[in-house]
């Protein structure tokens, strides 16, 4: 304690009291300024190095350190952490301008749907509130308004056309139709042409009744299945030229004479 109370101090002799003392520099440490914190991953992101994805709410031992940026007095602090799987350093930054994180070195962010909402309205706004967002032009408008209406007549009409197609198609009758058709192809036809297809007409008809004739020039009637059929005559099967020549008359042994030849062999 005696140390502290003496009144003489020790006072080099270059010495010089206009010239301030050095300050010292709050980097010189073990860790270069950098303090080691424990957070947890405020974003889910994914490794360059290795393909790893960290997600949101994993805990961290890692390195913070002030980048010297600033957002109006806000100091844009910076984390270290290591990936999981690879050991590979990862570091990201504040982003006080959206309250947010934002991925530095080492990983990019996972796509998030709705963080993409958020900034797109927050820009919209500061665009709005400094006046930069360009104003809308007024005959820009109006012609736009113009074509929708004119889009909207044209598919009207379109529809109006198609509902009387439609109520058309189911007036027509369609076997007038078919007639009226025939009317008119026979109308453009020439009488030389059609009296050629008449004739080729008659044609087809001669060959298909002739497909239908006997060898004895009668007319094969198809028979109903309601009608009785007829069982034909067993002389009337006979040709009558079969009928006129002499066959030769087989008459069946009788039984007693068969009975007395077989006696006589039995004897023998």
């Amino acid at each position: 304690m005696s140390e502290r109370k003496v009144l003489n101090k020790y006072i080099p002799p270059d010495y010089d009291p206009s010239i301030p003392p050095p300050k010292k520099k709050k980097n010189h440490g073990p860790n270069g300024g950098r303090t080691t914190v424990r957070l947890m991953l405020p974003f889910s992101m994914k490794c360059h190095t290795c393909g790893e994805y960290i997600y949101k709410g994993k805990k961290f031992n890692a390195r913070k350190e002030k980048t010297g940026e600033k957002y109006f007095s806000i100091d844009i602090l910076r984390f270290y952490i290591r990936c999981t799987r690879c050991a590979a350093e990862i570091t990201f930054v504040t982003d006080p301008k959206h309250a947010d994180y934002a991925a530095e070195k080492g990983a990019s962010r996972n796509f998030e749907p709705w963080r993409e909402e958020k900034l797109q309205a927050y820009e919209e706004n500061e665009l709005a509130e400094s006046g930069a967002l360009p104003e809308e032009d007024e005959m820009e408008k109006l012609e736009q308004r113009t074509m929708d209406t004119k889009r909207q007549m044209q598919m009207s009409d379109a529809l109006d056309d198609l509902r009387e197609k439609s109520t058309k198609r189911s007036r027509v009758n369609v076997d007038d139709a078919i007639t009226l058709l025939r009317d008119e192809s026979y109308g453009t036809i020439d009488s030389d042409e059609r009296s050629r297809r008449e004739q080729e007409e008659k044609e087809i008809e001669k060959e298909a009744q002739s497909l239908f004739i006997s060898q004895d020039g009668e007319l094969v009637r198809r028979v109903s299945a309601d009608e009785p059929k007829e069982v034909p005559k067993a002389a009337g099967l006979v040709s009558p030229a079969l009928t006129a020549s002499q066959l030769p008359k087989f008459q069946a042994p009788k039984r007693a004479e068969r009975r007395k030849v077989e006696k006589r062999k039995v004897v023998v």
